[in-house]
């Protein structure tokens, strides 16, 4: 941290400024919106899921970029571009627009921001990969305690309108301290040429490589799950707390709690990867999610969402460090940008299935309380073909 801290600081800061692009963030206004627009859960599901797919479909592409351009270039204009997506949610007029606008919304924040921070943290780090994870994610953390909190309570004195005014001119503020943090980046070409680190067979995969690897097939309800239905838990939060007759400002005050829980498996799983290798945290990282989401069902009071949220947030702590550490262990760091954009894609898409399956389900009848249940058995069964996956490649990894 003493001799990094201005690398480690910047990574926090991408994935800080991420949030306003994720769910957690978005569906703070899902009340408001569909008032607004007249929407139905399931309607204003479907919009975020088409405007969350487009951007996952154009991630494909458009995370290839970190490959070739330095950080800190990238992350200036997908920070502007954040910015005025922020600004486009303050004056959307029509339904048509917010998929456009949720389409702008999710690929610079959740998808560019979130790829860049991660692959900035696997190139510029190395003995030390996990650690340095963890520790950036912690901006993924930082921005779940105290955005929702804070923007809650100004819903009593500001517009919601205003609220993404303001989140637009926060990303703006936070533009010159990263390029002052980056001002001495290496250059991903530089970094391509010094410390790399070989995958299964010793060889550097390409993506179209990967793509054809058992071994990817068998993780990708691992990449989707948390994505899909972690993603679907904070959007349907507002029709959580009408179902569970909660406060919706008592759940959010929850988040906290959730996030200590968070940072706390973070470190521990970055400490766990470097020690002992990420193929011990990846079997165990979606049972967390599973025992979360159960609690979840069956929780009738605060105290136990509370509990449910805690176990759910060290499922996601693990999964922070643990999916990110993976692909460059046992695929490679040469190409890890394109590789990374397609677990990015999938995880982009992942939340864009969420939204809109529970809230078609809700829809039709079945709460999102209902739901939690077959979730959790997909979280479980996401745990057995990972587990499968690394007992079966990991002999080919030589080390």
């Amino acid at each position: 941290m003493h001799r990094n801290w201005l690398f480690l600081l910047a990574g926090f800061l991408i994935t800080f400024t991420s949030s306003y692009g994720q769910t957690y963030f978005i569906s703070l206004f899902a009340g408001e919106i569909k008032g607004d627009f007249g929407l139905s859960d399931g309607q204003w599901g479907g919009i975020y899921t088409i405007g969350t797919t487009l951007s996952a479909i154009t991630m494909i592409w458009a995370g290839v970029l970190t490959d070739r351009f330095r950080v800190r270039a990238l992350a200036l204009l997908v920070m502007i571009a954040l910015a005025l997506a922020c600004v486009a949610m303050a004056g959307v007029s029509g339904w048509i627009m917010l998929v456009f606008v949720i389409y702008a919304l999710r690929l610079t924040g959740q998808g560019m921001m979130s790829q860049l921070g991660a692959v900035a943290m696997v190139r510029w780090f190395e003995a030390s990969r996990g650690k340095a994870l963890s520790l950036a994610s912690m901006g993924f953390a930082a921005g779940q305690a105290i955005l929702p909190v804070v923007f809650v309570a100004l819903f009593a004195v500001m517009h919601w309108r205003s609220l993404w005014l303001l989140a637009a001119v926060l990303v703006i503020v936070t533009i010159p301290f990263l390029l002052i943090l980056l001002r001495r980046e290496r250059t991903p070409q530089s970094m391509a040429d010094e410390a790399q680190i070989a995958g299964m067979h010793g060889r550097h995969w390409t993506r179209g490589e990967m793509l054809r690897s058992g071994l990817f097939f068998l993780m990708i309800p691992m990449v989707v799950g948390p994505s899909a239905w972690g993603t679907a838990l904070f959007f349907q939060q507002v029709h959580l707390v009408e179902v569970k007759g909660w406060e919706l400002v008592a759940f959010v005050a929850l988040m906290p709690i959730y996030t200590l829980a968070a940072v706390v498996a973070t470190f521990a799983s970055g400490w766990a990867i470097d020690r002992f290798g990420v193929s011990r945290v990846v079997p165990v990282q979606m049972i967390p999610f599973g025992l979360g989401f159960a609690v979840l069902a069956y929780a009738d009071t605060i105290f136990w969402a509370g509990i449910g949220l805690m176990i759910f947030g060290v499922g996601q702590g693990l999964q922070s460090t643990g999916a990110s550490a993976f692909w460059p262990e046992y695929f490679g760091t040469r190409h890890i940008g394109s590789i990374k954009s397609v677990a990015a894609a999938l995880m982009v898409f992942g939340s864009a299935i969420g939204p809109g399956v529970t809230g078609a389900f809700i829809d039709f009848g079945v709460d999102f309380p209902d739901q939690m249940l077959p979730i959790a058995v997909y979280y479980f069964a996401a745990a057995g073909l990972a587990t499968f996956g690394i007992v079966r490649y990991r002999p080919t990894l030589g080390r």
